[in-house]
This record gives C-alpha cells, sequence and structure tokens, in this order.
C-alpha cells in the first residue's frame, strides 16, 4: 500500500479536497481525484517534504482559534483603514522580526499564518540571520507585530518542535 500512496494522509486529503471544491461525487470526479491523489503523492516523495512530529496536539486547537481570532481581529481593522476619511492615509511599511525557528514545517506554517492575516505580508526570511521581513499596512504599533509573531512561533515551537 505504501508503494501506491507513499503519503497516504497526503493523498486522502486531496482526494477530499478535490471532491469538496468541484462538488461532486459523480463517478468522473472520484475518478480524476484518486488519479491526481495518487500522481502528487508520487510526486512529493521526489520533493522529500522534511518529517515533523506533532508533539502536543491538544495545543492546536487553542492555537487555531488565536490565530481565527487574530485574523478577524486584522479584518476589522483593515477595514476601518479602508473606510475611515481621506484626512489619514494609512501608515504602511516594512519591518524585521527575529525567528527562531528551525523547523521548515514552522516556518511554512507561520508564513501561511502571516501571510493570510489581512493587512500583513511575509516577504523574505534570512537563513543565516533568522530574520523575517514582513510588509505590514498599519504599522503605527510596531511591538504588536513583533509580539504577534512571536506568539504564533511560540505556539509552532511547542507544537512540532
Amino acid at each position: 500500500m505504501r508503494a501506491w500512496y507513499p503519503y497516504p494522509l497526503f493523498s486522502i486529503a486531496l482526494f477530499l479536497m478535490w471532491l469538496l471544491l468541484n462538488q461532486s461525487v459523480a463517478p468522473g470526479s472520484i475518478v480524476l481525484s484518486l488519479f491526481l491523489s495518487t500522481l502528487l503523492g508520487w510526486v512529493m516523495v521526489k520533493l522529500q517534504p522534511s518529517q515533523s512530529r506533532l508533539r502536543r496536539l491538544g495545543l492546536m486547537a487553542g492555537f487555531a482559534l488565536a490565530v481565527a481570532a487574530d485574523i478577524i481581529r486584522s479584518n476589522v481593522a483593515v477595514a476601518r483603514i479602508i473606510l475611515r476619511p481621506r484626512g489619514k492615509p494609512a501608515n504602511t511599511g516594512f519591518m524585521t522580526v527575529d525567528v527562531d525557528l528551525e523547523n521548515e514545517n514552522a516556518l511554512a506554517l507561520l508564513a501561511c499564518i502571516l501571510t493570510a492575516t489581512p493587512g500583513t505580508a511575509w516577504l523574505e526570511y534570512d537563513r543565516r540571520q533568522k530574520s523575517l521581513l514582513l510588509h505590514v499596512l498599519d504599522i503605527d504599533n510596531e511591538d504588536l507585530w513583533r509580539r504577534t509573531v512571536k506568539r504564533y512561533e511560540a505556539g509552532l515551537k511547542e507544537i512540532l518542535e
């Protein structure tokens, strides 16, 4: 079974995602989904992703809720910036944050979280200096953004490292 599906959870997730996105369980969709999930599982073998161990599964739900709450707060903040009177423009800017994550999967998750948060964009990660370059739509409180990134970093360390 491992020969056909070297990453079975990945293949199952792709299979289900394809069916959900197509909103169909027609035979053609099932066959195409099965083919793509098998093929992309083999592609993952060639990419050789690093393996991570989920250490504290109980923290994942709380971490996900905290991230979701931050994304909602950021949506409201971005809406306020867009809808405010023309008198005061947004204070956009770049900032660097020192990050102490070693796990590549944790870094990838941090990149996804920060990019999914409205008003922020992950631009660059310097491996030698272990620093992250972010663009922030409203950089008035740079220290708050640093604390937020550090909170995400601590959560990801507990879960993945």
